[in-house]
């Protein structure tokens, strides 16, 4: 089986603690993200085995309780997510850039699983919340058309939610742009 990542909000910060505690005894998975967001909020991210994520994930949707404001689990997650979402990725060389911002911090994740899988790209960053008022927005690399294809897939797959709020595509960035993007 492949790897899964589990992805919760919650509206209380005490409560979303204790829920990621409770998700983390409940399951052999490793908790990628756990933080308080804007506003008040509090978000959980963990990735494992896909049964170990949907034991985990619904012990978190039990201990949430009234204060679940959604929750999503991703079956068999871009290898590329977990490292993009943590601040790992190694980037080498940045031919062009394609950027997805989100209205919930979740669905930032979800785009850039979509992304990663429908072209050959590179995700930089997935930036969840902190600082952004609750939205969330992902980066990648790759060529032009592939960047262009990879934003095409996230408008596709998630135009009925209404949760993208804007895209780009920057072919050959300037040098000062991404020494601060960097």
């Amino acid at each position: 089986m492949g790897k899964s990542i589990g992805l919760v909000e919650l509206k209380s910060i005490p409560v979303g603690v204790q829920t990621a505690d409770e998700m983390l005894k409940a399951a052999n998975v490793d908790l990628l993200v756990a933080t308080a967001i804007c506003p008040g909020k509090y978000i959980i991210i963990i990735s494992g085995q896909v049964g170990a994520v949907k034991s985990s994930m619904e012990t978190g949707r039990q201990t949430a309780g009234v204060f679940l404001i959604c929750h999503h689990i991703i079956n068999n997650v871009h290898a590329s997510v977990p490292a993009a979402l943590v601040g790992t990725t190694d980037v080498e060389r940045i031919t062009s850039l394609g950027m997805v911002e989100t209205m919930s911090a979740l669905t930032a994740v979800r785009a850039a699983d979509i992304a990663a899988k429908a072209s050959n790209i590179t995700l930089m960053e997935v930036r969840v919340a902190r600082g952004l008022g609750g939205k969330g927005y992902l980066i990648f690399t790759g060529e032009v058309s592939a960047v262009k294809s990879a934003l095409n897939s996230c408008l596709n797959q998630l135009a009925d939610t209404g949760e993208i709020t804007s895209t780009c595509a920057i072919p050959s960035p300037h040098k000062g742009l991404l020494e601060k993007l960097m």
